[in-house]
């Protein structure tokens, strides 16, 4: 099993969580656990270029959080999904549910 790895940093008021690793049946309470946290704080971005599984559990953790940040009147973006990840939204309808940016500057 490898190591989800995820961090989080502010880039120009934005609140970025950067994902490494598998979001899988292993590591999505860690993801959860991390996210809510963060969307808790404000609109958050998930950087997921490095995502290298994307399983039904990490993609119902983003739309629960998309939900509770929708109603919160906060944001939630995917940043640069990896081609696992983008992959894993498609096959499962919801790519154009997910706010998908390719850069930070497309928030503005």
């Amino acid at each position: 099993m490898t190591q989800l790895d995820i961090s989080e940093r502010q880039e120009g008021g934005i609140l970025v969580l950067s994902v490494a690793g598998p979001i899988n049946s292993y590591t999505f309470s860690e993801f959860q656990e991390k996210l809510d946290r963060a969307t808790a704080k404000g609109s958050v971005v998930i950087e997921m270029e490095k995502v290298t599984t994307l399983s039904s559990a990490g993609i119902g953790v983003i739309m629960a959080a998309l939900d509770d940040a929708e109603t919160g009147g906060k944001g939630l973006s995917i940043l640069r999904p990896s081609e696992i990840a983008r992959l894993a939204f498609e096959s499962t309808g919801f790519i154009e549910r997910f706010p998908v940016i390719s850069s930070l500057k497309d928030l503005a």
